[in-house]
């Protein structure tokens, strides 16, 4: 009985003496080591991050605030899928020099804004919805200042960020609707040379030579917009069905004008109500593509599919780097 009692006073005391051991005084500094946060390098020993600068501090002490900022930026830079590159830009997701893209906005939705409000309602005004007519003559500031500036300001801003196939697609549309708004302006007197009467130049518009003059100009434009629908394949199903309408717009409306010129008035007139058609399927896949770009700046909780594509045709320098793989 007494070695029994023995045995537990020994064994209380023992574990009030490793408590005490075990448990921080008031006084006492708590500094726990981790296991996972020692420093291994050889010079450290078994010094603990704890006791100097730690590696997962937002900004080092020797850091200014303005250079730990860049650093955060640049750590929260996001890498943007080609799919998603060529619904913003239009086109081929490719290396460039410097962070423009990541400087600068993206000037792609303010030409794409400018066609559309210059060709949208010309495709309406050419099928003569609600009496409209004039060959567009009513819109013509919008050939200028939405379809020749916007286009031409975004084509030149593409062209500092890079993206070639943009660059020249809006510039040369830019050219276009210039050429279009001046062609119907009495100042140029483009129409005007082809009238009898120099006192009635807008005779001139009605005119055999300035038809199948005119007709040329819109002819090699299709050719362009044909050259355009090739090399969109590469890019997605919106933008293929742009340069398809417009491709059929164009030939079309170059059938009205040398119908017109020849006489046949009745054939001008359906080739152009046509021509108004597919200008204006053009159209409804522009607003499409501008609405998608739209929503993916803002970062939309939903985006609209434009049908990437480019995955069907590889790029040249994919099929160069197989090449040297398989003959090295």
């Amino acid at each position: 009985m007494t070695a029994s009692l023995y045995s537990l006073l020994l064994c209380l005391a023992m574990d009030r003496s490793h408590r005490e051991k075990k448990l921080p005084g008031p006084d006492d500094t708590f500094s726990p080591v981790f296991s996972s946060m020692q420093n291994v390098s050889e010079d450290s020993g078994q010094r603990n991050f704890l006791d100097g600068p730690s590696p997962y501090r937002t900004r080092p002490d020797n850091t200014s605030s303005d250079e730990a900022l860049k650093q955060i930026k640049t750590a929260n830079t996001v890498s943007i899928s080609p799919e998603l590159f060529e619904k913003l830009y239009l086109t081929p997701q490719k290396a460039v020099k410097g962070d423009l893209r990541g400087t600068f906005g993206n000037p792609t939705p303010i030409a794409l804004i400018g066609f559309l409000l210059s060709c949208t309602p010309l495709a309406c005004e050419l099928m003569g919805w609600r009496g409209a007519g004039g060959n567009g003559a009513a819109t013509l500031g919008a050939y200028y200042f939405c379809g020749g500036m916007l286009m031409t300001l975004g084509g030149l801003l593409e062209f500092f960020l890079g993206n070639t196939f943009a660059f020249v697609v809006f510039c040369s549309f830019g050219g276009f609707w210039f050429t279009l708004g001046s062609t119907l302006t009495p100042a140029f007197n483009a129409y005007g040379a082809y009238a009898s009467d120099p006192l009635k130049p807008h005779e001139g518009l009605t005119s055999a030579g300035f038809h199948a003059s005119y007709g040329f100009f819109l002819l090699f434009m299709g050719l362009l917009c044909l050259l355009y629908l090739i090399c969109a394949l590469r890019t997605n199903i919106v933008f293929v069905t742009i340069f398809f309408g417009l491709f059929f717009t164009f030939v079309l409306l170059t059938g009205s004008y040398w119908q017109g010129a020849i006489g046949h008035a009745s054939a001008a007139a359906n080739l152009q109500v046509a021509s108004g058609a597919f200008a204006f399927l053009a159209c409804l896949a522009g607003w499409w593509i501008f609405f998608a770009q739209m929503l993916a700046s803002v970062d939309f909780p939903f985006q609209l599919p434009v049908g990437d594509i480019s995955h069907f045709i590889r790029s040249g320098s994919d099929r160069l780097q197989d090449k040297e793989r398989f003959s090295a």
